[in-house]
């Protein structure tokens, strides 16, 4: 292989760390910014998505969160889906860059169709949950040990909190919290796999 497409599966992988790095990052701290402007929200009570527009017998929209966590997720959707044009580039994963794809498409819907869209945000957001997890598990392809161990380990954890959080067994943490236990795994792995891509030499 010469050294010059190399040094394009180098740089293409860099980018795809950086718009990861970015996405993730962006999406923690406007997440955070959201759950602060809302009065009166409770992490282990109220859903993540409840930021974008809560949904009960009627819905309440509460601003800015609302518009605040809406644009983070929507963009953190169209940076991942960006992204996985780099990381088909930089490795030729085919599984992995669809899975890649498939969690920015449901993140980019979350915000597009918040509650007041009804099944099709629960569509969205369960896309969006199965495929981070299932991504970061099988990023394990495309790193080196330990991050590819830390990456199935973390991938497992969403999955299988997805799996309690859909069978409504919460164990003590609430609905909100166990759908933490989904999006904070995958959000975990996201920041340390982009800084691996950005780090990488080979």
């Amino acid at each position: 292989m010469s050294g010059s497409v190399l040094l394009m599966k180098y740089s293409d992988a860099k980018v795809a760390g950086a718009l990861i790095f970015v996405a993730s990052a962006q999406f923690i701290v406007a997440l955070i910014v959201a759950e602060a402007f809302y009065p009166g929200y409770s992490v282990a009570q109220n859903y993540i998505s409840d930021l974008g527009a809560t949904c009960r017998a009627t819905c309440q929209i509460v601003q800015p969160t609302s518009t605040i966590f809406n644009s983070s997720v929507t963009l953190l959707g169209l940076l991942v889906i960006v992204a996985s044009y780099f990381v088909q580039r930089g490795f030729r994963s085919r599984v992995f860059t669809v899975l890649v794809v498939m969690t920015g498409l449901g993140a980019a819907g979350v915000g597009v169709f918040p509650e007041t869209a009804g099944v099709i945000h629960q569509v969205v957001s369960l896309i969006t949950f199965v495929f981070a997890g299932l991504s970061a598990i099988a990023s394990y392809r495309v790193q080196k040990a330990p991050s590819s161990y830390f990456s199935i380990l973390l991938g497992v954890i969403a999955l299988v909190a997805l799996a309690l959080y859909v069978s409504n067994v919460f164990l003590g943490l609430g609905p909100g919290g166990m759908e933490r236990m989904i999006v904070y795994p995958a959000l975990i792995w996201a920041v340390g796999f982009s800084a691996s891509l950005m780090a990488s030499s080979t």
